[in-house]
């Protein structure tokens, strides 16, 4: 689960699931393994011309996790680059996008809690945008807090 707020007064809450990779490798000293982050957003915000609006997306991400002191470290850092569709092209009176595909990229780091290490917090910074294929291109960026289980 996860909510996230843009500067223009955008709000998101998503959920979604992780599907681990088998792939691992040592780096710098900690360890470093991927997933995919495979998500439904809902984003709700001030429409055009008027009243509030809200639209739909669903996202899949492949994402990078580095834990700096090796797979029993608590903190991590993370990185990912994916694609959205939304339901609707996102229309702010400051953000309008011109295509309902984008790509949405992210940095974040985190802390894994409790005895087995099944629970995560994760503040992340997200920029959603079609990446020039088509203009405007203004993009949106979200400040994020995700709150993992792991079953």
């Amino acid at each position: 689960m996860q909510a996230g707020r843009s500067r223009y007064d955008t709000n998101a809450l998503t959920v979604g699931l992780t599907l681990p990779w088998q792939w691992k490798r040592e780096l710098w000293g900690g360890e470093l393994h991927g997933y995919w982050d495979l998500y439904a957003s809902r984003w709700t915000y001030d429409a055009v011309p008027g009243g509030h609006g809200s639209n739909t997306l669903i996202g899949l991400t492949p994402t990078l996790r580095l834990l700096p002191d090796g797979p029993g470290s608590r903190w991590f850092a993370e990185a990912g680059i994916g694609a959205t569709v939304a339901r609707h092209r996102y229309h702010t009176p400051g953000r309008e996008f011109s295509t309902r595909f984008n790509f949405a990229s992210h940095l974040g780091v985190g802390l894994r809690l409790g005895a087995q290490q099944r629970h995560e917090l994760l503040l992340r910074l997200q920029h959603v945008s079609n990446a020039g294929i088509k203009h405007p291109n203004p993009g949106a960026n979200f400040l994020q807090l995700r709150y993992a289980l792991h079953f």
